[in-house]
């Protein structure tokens, strides 16, 4: 019985780090990319689009961030850097 509680109990904590870790670097990514689009970068803005994109996908795909507001956050961040690029 002990032994399934503490069990459990490990696993939430490591995926609880985990998230916190994949968190921690989604919202890093997005900072660049808002850095560098209100600085008016095009090419880095361009550049850090993609990779941003990807990371909020992937932080859908592990249920950090549920699905509209990823696609708030893509859909305004492409909209910026389109807005830049013109």
């Amino acid at each position: 019985f002990f032994f399934k509680q503490k069990t459990a109990y490990e696993i939430s904590t490591r995926d609880w780090s985990s998230d916190v870790c994949s968190s921690d670097l989604l919202r890093t990514q997005i900072k660049k990319l808002r850095n560098s689009i209100s600085e008016g970068n095009k090419s880095e803005s361009v550049e850090l689009l993609f990779p941003t994109v990807a990371a909020i996908d992937k932080a859908v795909n592990k249920g950090i961030l549920h699905k509209n507001t990823a696609a708030r956050h893509k859909s305004r961040l492409t909209g910026h850097v389109n807005k830049l690029a013109k």
